[in-house]
């Protein structure tokens, strides 16, 4: 960019410092998570970590990875992810294509309704009568079906259909014999692919996150996902902090369990790293196209 005059010097200088600043603070504490999950504890615990690893050693990792509920919490956690994932997109190119059709009778009030669902819900408890009476509970289901849709998201791929998707090229392939089916198959998904790449963002980091519905509507420690372990480590390490100040033993086991907490971390999130930069490039025009007015 060429600047012509001194302001616009000054106020690209501000811009490049401002974001520099932004991208650090944003950055900074996952780098710290990761050269601390490789240093020694004591060094972490000492505050002598800040820009590079000390004492480096993997052991961490490698007792993670011999966790046999670790890695059976990894591989549900995949499970849930994906099916859960496949799930949300269906349902929500189904809720979202007839919305977007201005020949579809009532579209207003049914919107009307899904948006009141954004602001009022039945609650905690009436959710978890509903998800037992349908005998959900400790099933994979419990995982998937009650969070199968957001409005939210519905709103974006509707806005995105109806301003992303020419009406020309629909109404000659009305003209040509397709139905709505079939329109939606070979002409509306293939020209959405930056909407879907964003919702198979959106709802994969959120299955990946997910730990709630797992603590309320799992018992079975075997179909427990990765979350929930990470969540024990945490509870597990706060506890060990609060005793071992007269303890060596649990002095040491507190910098061990600190040493895993930054590992688990890092382990935990690393195929949503991976994933990203592979769906990065549809990101912005996805949202930005999906959140015009509508």
């Amino acid at each position: 960019m060429k600047y012509e005059t001194f302001g616009d010097r000054l106020f690209g200088a501000a811009n490049i410092v401002f974001l520099t600043l932004i991208t650090f603070v944003v950055i900074y504490p996952l780098f710290f998570v990761l050269i601390a999950s490789v240093s020694d504890p004591a060094a972490v615990l000492n505050g002598e970590v800040w820009l590079y690893p000390k004492g480096v050693h993997f052991t961490a990792y490698e007792r993670i990875l011999k966790q046999d509920e670790v890695m059976n919490g990894y591989w549900n956690t995949i499970v849930y992810t994906i099916t859960g994932t496949a799930v949300n997109i269906l349902m929500t190119v189904l809720a979202a294509y007839p919305l977007s059709l201005g020949r579809f009778a009532g579209r207003g009030v049914i919107t009307a309704f899904m948006v009141f669902t954004m602001f009022f819900s039945g609650g905690l408890i009436p959710t978890y009568l509903l998800v037992k009476q349908l005998g959900m509970v400790d099933t994979i289901w419990a995982m998937i079906i009650p969070g199968a849709v957001s409005v939210y998201n519905i709103i974006i791929m509707r806005t995105f259909f109806q301003t992303g998707i020419p009406k020309e090229v629909q109404e000659a392939a009305h003209m040509d014999g397709c139905n709505d089916f079939q329109l939606l198959r070979k002409i509306v998904l293939p020209l959405s692919m930056p909407i879907i790449a964003v919702m198979v963002l959106l709802y994969s980091v959120g299955h990946w996150n997910s730990y709630f519905s797992a603590l309320i509507y799992l018992s079975d420690r075997g179909m427990y996902p990765l979350q929930l372990f990470l969540r024990e480590l945490l509870v597990q390490n706060q506890t060990l902090e609060t005793i071992a100040y007269f303890n060596e033993d649990l002095t040491k086991r507190m910098m061990e369990a600190e040493a895993i907490k930054y590992a688990a971390v890092i382990v935990a999130n690393l195929p949503v790293l991976l994933l990203y930069p592979f769906l990065q490039k549809y990101f912005a025009k996805g949202m930005l196209v999906g959140a015009i007015k509508g």
